[in-house]
């Protein structure tokens, strides 16, 4: 299980390797999402077994992560999160919010 801790980077800047945070999602209907944020992508699994990493994509608000396609994109802002995929713009991993430790 990954932990919802934030790394102290201190006056240095993070490289794209370090792991910024590692939080785990609870999402509607019983799903889950396990987040690992680097500085320009994100490592997720999902509560159905699938595994991605997706690199940062320009964003209006909160940060967003797609795959090449942009069938699958990744949202996260503050606590929350959810997760798009294909056309449809109703998200299927939705109401996600970070786990207390």
């Amino acid at each position: 299980m990954l932990a919802g801790a934030l790394v102290a980077f201190g006056c240095h800047q993070a490289a794209a390797e370090d792991v910024i945070a590692s939080v785990k999602y609870a999402c509607a209907d019983d799903k889950t999402i396990e987040a690992t944020y680097y500085a320009d992508k994100v490592d997720i699994v999902l509560s159905d077994g699938r595994e991605m990493s997706l690199p940062q994509t320009m964003s209006g608000s909160g940060i967003r992560y797609a795959d090449a396609d942009e069938s699958f994109v990744f949202w996260s802002k503050g606590n929350t999160a959810f997760a798009t995929e294909g056309n449809d713009d109703q998200p299927t991993f939705a109401d996600c919010t970070e786990e207390a430790q």
